[in-house]
């Protein structure tokens, strides 16, 4: 639909349609005695412009493939989205806009994914939704180049994104934006809003960039709104930036924070607070609104929102037609599209899972990358890449550039980046660093964990284990800081038949990113002739080894896994009845029966944890009669079996140890 196909409605009821949106949002931050009004009521005719004129959108079908998707990345500004959504008919009564911020509503302070239909994605942490923006952007070209043909665009939408001076400030959005242009993403789309204020005060204090420059700089279209109440520049501006289809276009808005307050207009005030009873009701009067009353809004107001809406249904419909078409003509490219869409594992994907034998010793990360290569061939929508480190991660689908993806060395905004092409649909993105600059993308790690999206992370060089690179680069505490964040599976293998049943578990995994934690030394491969099966990974925890009567326990996760074993022998050649335990996720353990844990870690006998990290995570299977070896210091640059003699990660300490629970 373009921006002059829709009858033209006459200014007055143009202007009483705006300022719907600013009085909802007024009356819901005075009811809920908390939150943001002044950005709302400064992009209300932005937000009637994109959403009459340009905007594709079925609020009856939310979620139809093709339509446009929309960001608030100033996520703050809820507010004006919960506005719009409850005007243009979504699921998203008038009640659920007088309990904004209360419990149980739909309508939570900052905007989240699968809460409130028509939220695209959850946002709120400035700048993470500019990089879910270029996700989205990035899914939706490489749909299109997978799947449209002569005749037949049955991808063809684009993405907005709405950001705020907060949202630039956040190192994220340049990491994003320097990406997005260098990809030429020339469907996506980002409105800054220029109100100039910070919840300090002016802007001025803290900012003096040139946006322009800034983003011009990065190969972006940018256009400039002086005036944010002007309509038709507006239309103009957005019309004008999806005609430039070889790069990504940034249009610049002037507005003023809560227009249309007699005492707060411009002011920091209106940012992150009400109004004000006094305030909401001179400002309703200032702006003409015919009823003083909250949430009260003129029959013509809503309708002109509701024929917009409306308008959607036939925009589905129309794309409907040209589905139909497509999948009369390529039946094939139709349920493979589907099927990526739906989210389904094609038939046999894991029939290639590499087999390892005794001679295939390698490093975890080297595993890795068979695994993947192994898989990739029967899961066309597994794409990824890593930030600057593909040959140290292992992280190439060879013969597949199509599929590979080159982040640069932008950890945070491949973490927000990938959560975006989850959000968008069609395919399981992963991405690799090193584990110690997880630290880097954790606020988007955090944010899958919150929404349950299923990135996949490669984390690579796990521990000590990397050596003569030293403590900046050893990870020692993110074991620990991965596994305290609710919904974050992490899973370190033990042997390169691990790794393949860890990435069985991470395309398997449906709820929550999976964290993959590999090392860079050698490990040797175990023998599962000898030792436990390793489908015990799925489990979390499994018995390796075992001895009649077991009278200790020594667990383990990862390349400490081989000390274990080892130190299991000696006990077992000095006559002692101990236990092998590999335990690769603690989260899948948690999940397990509690007659299973009981099995795996017989109550009342001792256990000794071993893991190159700090012991935190292991305080909970220990127990108070047993003990975790592991680090509490920042690692050393050395040869890794130095440092792991240094630090008493050793068959001799374990052993120790062992003997002295015994009371030997």
């Amino acid at each position: 639909m373009t921006a002059t196909a829709r009858p033209a409605t006459s200014p007055a009821l143009q202007q009483l349609a705006i300022n719907a949106v600013r009085t909802l949002s007024m009356d819901a931050v005075q009811k809920a005695d908390s939150g943001h009004p002044g950005t709302a009521m400064a992009l209300a005719p932005l937000a009637y412009v994109l959403w009459h004129r340009h905007l594709r959108y079925n609020p009856a079908n939310p979620d139809w493939a093709d339509r446009d998707r929309f960001v608030l990345s100033c996520g703050h500004a809820c507010m004006l989205l919960y506005s719009v959504l409850y005007l243009t008919g979504y699921d998203l009564a008038l009640e659920e806009i007088k309990q904004f911020r209360q419990w149980g509503s739909r309508t939570p302070g900052h905007p989240e994914r699968g809460m409130t239909p028509g939220v695209e994605a959850t946002t709120g942490p400035l700048g993470q939704g500019i990089g879910n923006a270029v996700g989205m952007a990035i899914a939706e070209t490489k749909l299109a180049a997978a799947f449209n043909r002569p005749g037949h665009d049955v991808v063809n939408h684009y993405t907005y994104f709405l950001a705020s001076d907060g949202d630039l400030m956040e190192g994220v959005s340049h990491e994003a934006c320097s990406l997005a242009g260098h990809l030429k993403l020339g469907k996506l789309i980002g409105m800054y809003d220029d109100n100039r204020i910070t919840i300090d005060g002016s802007t001025d204090l803290a900012l003096s960039d040139d946006p322009t420059k800034r983003f011009e700089g990065y190969g972006w279209h940018v256009q400039r709104v002086a005036d944010g109440n002007d309509l038709h520049a507006l239309d103009a501006a957005l019309a004008a930036a999806k005609r430039v289809t070889d790069r990504p276009s940034l249009i610049i808005v002037r507005t003023h924070i809560a227009w249309g307050s007699p005492h707060k207009q411009d002011t920091a005030e209106a940012h992150g607070a009400p109004l004000g009873v006094e305030e909401v009701r001179l400002t309703k009067e200032n702006l003409g609104w015919p009823s003083l009353e909250p949430f009260e809004i003129p029959d013509d107001a809503l309708a002109e929102w509701r024929r917009a809406g409306e308008e959607g249904e036939e925009r589905e419909r129309e794309w409907t037609r040209r589905w139909d078409a497509y999948r009369a003509a390529h039946p094939d490219l139709a349920a493979e599209l589907e099927r990526r869409l739906a989210g389904r594992l094609p038939e046999g994907w894991d029939s290639a899972l590499p087999v390892f034998g005794p001679k295939d010793a390698q490093a975890t990360r080297a595993a890795s990358g068979k695994v993947l290569n192994a898989i990739a061939p029967k899961l066309p929508e597994l794409i990824g890449g890593s930030a600057d480190l593909t040959g140290s991660n292992n992280t190439e689908i060879t013969g597949a550039p199509e599929r590979n993806f080159h982040f640069g060395v932008r950890e945070h905004a491949m973490g927000s980046v990938m959560n975006g092409i989850v959000y968008h649909g069609g395919f399981i993105p992963f991405g690799g660093t090193f584990l110690v600059f997880s630290d880097y993308m954790r606020p988007p790690i955090r944010l899958a964990a919150l929404t349950h999206l299923r990135p996949i992370y490669v984390f690579t060089h796990d521990s000590i284990g990397l050596g003569e690179d030293g403590p900046t680069h050893q990870p020692v505490e993110h074991l620990a800081a991965l596994r305290v964040m609710p919904n974050v599976t992490v899973i370190r293998p033990a042997d390169p038949t691990e790794v393949a049943e860890a990435w069985r578990a991470a395309i398997r995994h449906e709820r929550g990113p999976v964290a993959l934690v590999l090392t860079r030394q050698k490990v040797a491969v175990i023998d599962r002739t000898k030792y436990g099966a390793a489908e015990g990974l799925h489990k979390g925890g499994y018995v390796l080894a075992d001895s009649p009567r077991p009278e200790i326990v020594l667990l383990g996760s990862g390349s400490e896994v081989e000390l274990v074993l080892s130190a299991y022998e000696r006990l077992k050649a000095d006559g002692r009845r101990p236990r092998a335990v590999s335990a690769p996720s603690l989260e899948y353990f948690a999940k397990q029966s509690k007659d299973y844990l009981d099995a795996v870690l017989p109550p009342g006998v001792p256990r000794i944890a071993v893991e190159a990290a700090v012991p935190d995570s292991w305080d909970r299977w220990v127990g108070t009669n047993g003990t975790v070896i592991g680090i509490e210091q920042f690692g050393a640059s050395a040869p890794y079996q130095r440092i792991y003699q240094e630090f008493g990660l050793t068959v001799d300490h374990i052993v120790a140890e062992a003997k002295r629970l015994l009371g030997a």
